[in-house]
């Protein structure tokens, strides 16, 4: 019998999240329509909710991810708002890349939301990424803004080199346009994560403030 393409998606989605060894993927059902792909199901941790949205955007034909995956914490694990509080402010003044002085957070039933300045994209994640795994959190809200003190000199000629450097970023099928420090990327690449390797890569330029990602995905 001739499987459809949605069907072996579906199925490629989930034998990629019973590969990875970090995700529980019993609990976690896939649909796929036309390349978009949508998750579902329960897990205890927020992280586990980002990392199964990872694992399904790099398997191939993936053009979209839906995430509809619920956080359900363990009876036992359930904590207030302000042990989450308290717990995160501690994460961000143990990473080294975040410049935990400059940023302010707030919870309100178990969602975290992140506030403030950096000077680099890179900062931005790193403090997310530095509380998505607290016990209880159920989701994180990052609204940090990038405000570089460098001078956004050349950023368009920096970040086409980036991309020509990387074995992962075709970069023949990537355009870049700036407007002071914003970059917006257009084009069609072959996967997600090529996709979102263009974002990191122009992200990490200097004087970067916000990256627009328009490139779609044409397996």
């Amino acid at each position: 019998m001739k499987i459809d393409s949605d069907t072996r998606l579906q199925h490629n989605v989930l034998a990629e999240l019973e590969w990875d060894p970090s995700v529980d993927a019993s609990q976690i059902g896939v649909a796929a329509k036309e390349g978009v792909v949508t998750l579902t199901g329960a897990v205890t941790r927020f992280a586990d909710k980002m990392t199964a949205e990872r694992v399904a955007k790099r398997v191939y034909s993936v053009r979209a991810v839906a995430n509809d995956i619920s956080v359900k914490l363990p009876g036992g694990t359930e904590r207030s708002d302000t042990d989450i509080a308290a717990a995160a402010v501690t994460a961000l003044k143990w990473d080294a890349t975040v410049p935990d002085d400059r940023i302010k957070l707030t919870v309100r039933n178990g969602h975290l939301t992140l506030d403030g300045d950096v000077e680099w994209w890179y900062q931005k994640d790193a403090a997310e990424h530095a509380v998505r795994n607290l016990t209880g959190v159920r989701g994180v809200t990052n609204d940090i803004k990038v405000k570089a003190r460098t001078k956004p000199a050349d950023i368009k000629d920096k970040i086409e080199a980036a991309f020509r450097r990387s074995a992962e970023i075709d970069a023949r099928r990537v355009t870049v346009e700036t407007h002071d420090g914003k970059v917006i990327l257009h084009g069609c690449v072959r996967s997600w994560a090529e996709r979102e390797e263009a974002q990191h890569a122009a992200a990490a330029a200097p004087g970067v403030t916000a990256v627009d990602n328009l490139i779609s995905v044409t397996p």
